[in-house]
């Protein structure tokens, strides 16, 4: 996909590598061209220009882009107005940062459906590896529900996912399940890493050190990471 974010602060930049690894095509804009300079060679372009300016998106391929995300996170009245003006001149989905309540009541108002708080979901991820140790990571898909890694315990090794009944007893379905594998390098060297088994059923049993992928409601999870972690 053709992808272009506005702001090249912490956030944007980590997107903006993010999106090339996984091979989108990322066109990077700010209005400081230090932070400019440290993306340059890293992802397809940049582009120095003031965003409040409507005058300046003439230069922008905005016709071929999918997804426009405005990333500023240090400025919420720019933030507000480059969001309005990618409203009235593209057809671009646009996924745009909140930086305040107030800010979230203005992009709902102006029909920005996809609202994104990076520092909230952050401390909200944080927490969870802090209070479920067995919380690798999680992926928030709304408020409600989360698709998580979660590393299964001794007492589950050598079981069955029917022997534990784990749907029943934790209400979660198991996407997949991550698990040690060992591979040898080009130089020949034996290194453990961690290998998606595929759609898990009934019989499949865990192993000592696998992460279940699983889906569920929140509060379905966190109580399946206090079990674990008893």
């Amino acid at each position: 996909m053709k992808i272009i974010i506005f702001g090249l602060g912490n956030f944007g930049t980590s997107l903006a590598l993010k999106l090339t690894e996984t091979g989108n095509e990322v066109i990077g804009i700010d209005h400081k061209m230090e932070k400019i300079n440290l993306v340059k060679d890293k992802i397809a372009h940049t582009i120095c220009m003031d965003a409040t300016n409507e005058l300046a998106y003439d230069a922008i391929p905005l016709k071929d882009t999918n997804i426009a995300v405005v990333a500023i996170g240090e400025n919420e009245g720019a933030a507000i107005i480059t969001t309005a003006i990618l409203k009235k001149i593209t057809k671009a989905d646009i996924i745009s940062r909140s930086l305040s309540p107030i800010h979230d009541t203005v992009l709902k108002a102006m029909g920005i459906n996809r609202i994104v708080h990076p520092e909230q979901e952050a401390a909200e991820k944080l927490t969870s590896k802090i209070n479920l140790k067995n919380v690798i990571d999680s992926f928030n898909i709304d408020k409600n529900y989360s698709i998580s890694e979660i590393k299964i315990n001794a007492r589950m090794a050598g079981k069955t996912l029917q022997e534990l009944s784990f749907r029943q007893h934790y209400n979660l379905n198991v996407v997949t399940i991550l698990r040690d594998c060992e591979k040898t390098n080009l130089l020949g060297n034996k290194m453990q890493k961690k290998e998606v088994i595929g759609i898990p059923n009934n019989e499949t049993k865990l192993q000592e050190n696998d992460i279940l992928i699983v889906f569920g409601n929140n509060n379905d999870i966190t109580a399946f990471g206090v079990d674990l972690a008893e």
